[in-house]
C-alpha cells in the first residue's frame, strides 16, 4: 500500500527510504518538545499560588484605576472577620473569670457555681441565694427569721 503523503516510489514496506526518515525525525522532535514543555502542573508551587497571583493582579488593576479605597475596604472587612472571633473568645474568657463564682450555700454548705450579681436557687436545699462580691448570700434580708408552722392539736380545758 502506498501512502498518499509520500512520493510514489516510497512505501511503508521500505522503511529505509530517505523520505520516511524526515517524518520520523519530526515526530521525535515533537515528542521531545512535549516532554520539555513547561506547564503549571509540573510546578505544584505555582499551581497553588495561581489563585493568589490572580487576586494580586486584580487588586493591582483596581488600585491603578483609582479604586484603592474599594480594595482597602475589602481588606479591612476580611481582617475584621478574621480577628473578631479571636477577640470575642479571649474577651468571653476574661468576662467568665471575673463573673464566675464558686462558693458554698450558706444554709447547707453545698458547693456549686453561679454568676456574680445574680439570683439563683441552691440545687441541694432549694434556698434562694444572691451572688454578691464573689460569695453566696441568702436572699432574705438580715433580721428575717424563717419559721415553719406546725399544727398542734388543741385540747380544751374542760376535758
Amino acid at each position: 500500500m502506498i501512502s498518499p503523503l509520500l512520493p510514489a516510489p516510497c512505501s511503508l514496506a521500505f522503511p529505509s527510504c530517505p523520505h520516511l526518515l524526515i517524518p520520523k525525525l519530526a515526530i521525535l522532535e515533537i515528542e521531545q518538545h512535549d516532554i520539555l514543555k513547561m506547564s503549571l502542573k509540573s510546578f505544584p508551587l505555582l499551581e497553588n499560588l495561581r489563585p493568589w497571583l490572580t487576586v494580586l493582579a486584580v487588586t493591582w488593576l483596581l488600585a491603578s484605576l483609582g479604586l484603592g479605597w474599594l480594595v482597602n475596604s475589602i481588606l479591612f472587612i476580611v481582617g475584621l472577620l478574621l480577628l473578631a472571633p479571636v477577640i470575642a473568645f479571649f474577651g468571653f474568657r476574661w468576662w467568665l473569670q471575673r463573673n464566675l463564682v464558686v462558693d458554698q450555700c450558706p444554709v447547707c454548705r453545698y458547693e456549686f457555681t453561679g454568676l456574680n450579681n445574680s439570683q439563683l436557687q441552691c440545687p441541694n436545699c432549694g434556698e434562694q441565694l444572691l451572688v454578691q462580691s464573689g460569695h453566696f448570700r441568702r436572699f432574705t434580708p438580715d433580721g428575717t427569721i424563717d419559721v415553719t408552722a406546725v399544727e398542734v392539736p388543741a385540747k380544751s380545758l374542760e376535758d
